[in-house]
């Protein structure tokens, strides 16, 4: 569904644990993501960027192989978390699979990271409810920061799609029901401002919310990344065929 509307992460790091000896055990050695993986270009396909956090890692692979032999698909090698990561590290993610090579479209998204509650600590999810609790990226601040971000993928001179934030599903860890609406309606201002399509996944994703997405959790059943993933590759292809 791609269309110009009028209008957490996954992959967390695991924490020491005290051992019976009372003496703190290492973490496991988490392994790395195969969708961070770099990938080499075939050479004449187009070249592909995914932007996003652990929703867009999610669908990173199926998206890969629904356009093997169609695109090169890069992402950059992390979650790319909230827009203030996005204005510390684009630079260098735009660089991602060969510097000074360029995109033919960049398909990106910022928001689940921005909404998200943490306590007094600036690191720890917090309840939404709790007067302690602040946004990691309050509403004004992702107008601002998301503005600027945009300004940085226009110069690329590259296809650009904004993904619109998935749904925030009730009970889900430091996070409000609704508040993915308000997000996607100030993004939304932006690319319409800025000639920019989105690509409604919020819309998409709630429809089949039950089939694809986990219970009170912003992540998505494997099945479900997968579904995101067709979704995903269908609009890049339509894009670059046009």
């Amino acid at each position: 569904m791609l269309t110009v509307l009028s209008g957490s992460c996954l992959h967390g790091s695991a924490q020491d644990e005290p051992s019976a000896g009372g003496k703190s055990k290492a973490a496991p050695v988490r392994k790395k993501d195969p969708a961070l993986a770099p990938v080499e270009d075939v050479a004449g396909l187009p070249r592909v960027l995914l932007i996003g956090d652990s929703i867009s890692m999610g669908y990173t692979l199926p998206v890969r192989e629904k356009l093997k032999g169609k695109a090169n698909v890069h992402r950059p090698p992390v979650n790319c978390g909230a827009t203030t990561t996005g204005l510390e590290n684009l630079t260098a993610w735009l660089d991602t699979g060969g510097a000074g090579k360029k995109w033919d479209l960049i398909h990106f998204n910022w928001g689940l990271h921005d909404l998200k509650y943490l306590g007094p600590d600036g690191k720890t999810l917090s309840d939404p409810s709790d007067p302690a609790s602040k946004q990691q990226v309050p509403p004004d601040q992702y107008r601002e920061n998301l503005q600027k971000l945009v300004e940085q993928l226009k110069a690329t001179g590259a296809i650009l799609i904004w993904r619109n934030t998935t749904p925030v599903p009730q009970g889900s860890a430091g996070r409000a029901v609704g508040d993915a609406i308000v997000y996607n309606g100030i993004a939304q201002a932006i690319m319409t401002s800025a000639g920019i399509p989105t690509h409604d996944l919020y819309t998409y994703a709630l429809e089949r919310q039950k089939e694809l997405q986990r219970e009170a959790n912003v992540h998505f059943t494997d099945p479900g990344s997968e579904a995101l993933g067709e979704e995903v590759a269908r609009v890049i292809l339509d894009a670059l065929n046009r």
